[in-house]
Parts: structure tokens; sequence; C-alpha cells
């Protein structure tokens, strides 16, 4: 056990290495998912007499090129890219809440609050524009005098057709 789990061990490191910091930085859903599954590869190769280190390793490599192949496949586009990756979703529009972006991406009014102080903004009319980003961390866009089809790292969020007061 002792040997399996030092042959992981580095071979997970390899692993990361290869295939990137994307493995290890702020990750998306999909991320996380691989993240996990490897992990319980490696335990089940560990401590499991049923699974052997081989079937183990070749989930892992498994994973990691599905990974590496998706990835790819992402940055082409297309339906992999809608499939894998979640868009940005706006939650807050010159200084409104949109109501039923917090509710289908069950934000609480709390964790907008806390988002807006963290940029120093007391109140919601001083932000231009509240995102929920595909890792889960809130982007606070503070007032400017642009409307969000002018803001160009906005052009991948998700905002309803009608947004409330000028655009």
């Amino acid at each position: 056990m002792a040997l399996g789990g030092v042959f992981f061990f580095i071979g997970i490191v390899a692993f990361v290495r290869i295939l990137g910091k994307r493995t290890t930085g702020q990750m998306n859903n999909f991320d996380w998912i691989i993240t996990v599954t490897v992990g319980a590869l490696a335990a089940s190769g560990i401590l499991s007499r049923d699974i052997s280190f081989a079937d183990a390793v070749l989930g892992i490599v498994v994973l990691g090129l599905m990974q590496y192949a998706t990835t790819l496949l992402v940055l082409r586009g297309g339906m992999v890219s809608k499939l894998a990756e979640a868009s940005p979703t706006l939650l807050l529009h010159k200084g409104r809440v949109l109501e039923d972006a917090m509710r289908r991406t069950r934000i609480s009014p709390e964790e907008l609050r806390g988002a807006l102080r963290q940029k120093g903004i007391t109140r919601f009319e001083d932000a231009n524009w509240v995102i929920l980003e595909t890792n889960g961390v809130l982007s606070v866009i503070t007032k400017c005098d642009m409307t969000i089809d002018e803001a160009e790292t906005l052009a991948d969020v998700r905002a309803p057709d009608e947004l409330p007061g000028p655009r």
C-alpha cells in the first residue's frame, strides 16, 4: 500500500504537469469533476485489493486524454464547448439586481452584497455589472459610462434579452 501511494503521488504530479495549470487553477465544473475522479481512481488503486494498479493507472490516463481532447474541442467552439462549459451569468446590471438570474444560479443576496463589499462598493448603483463566472467567482465591474454591448469582456456573458434600464 505504501509503495502504491508513492507511485500514485509521483504519477499524479506528472499527470498535472503534463496536463498543465488548468488542472489545478481556478476550476470550472468540468475540471473539478476530472480532479475528483482522478483522486477516487488513485485511492482505489492504492487501497482496494479488487482494483489493480494497472487498472487505476489506465483509468487516470484515459481521463487525462479525455480532458485534453475535450479542451481542444472546446477551444474550437461549437457543440462540445456549449456542453462542457457553462456561460458566465449576469446577476446585476447598472445597479439593478436580476432576480431571475439570481434564483436560477442560486446566488443569495448576501453573496452578492459580499462581492460588492470586497470591491469597496457600498451601494448597488455604484456597480455596472456583477457576473457569476464559470468557476463560481463573482466578478464586479464598477460604475462606468458604457453599455453592456460595448464591454468586450462581457461578450460571452449570459444576460436576459430585456435588461432593466439602459443597456
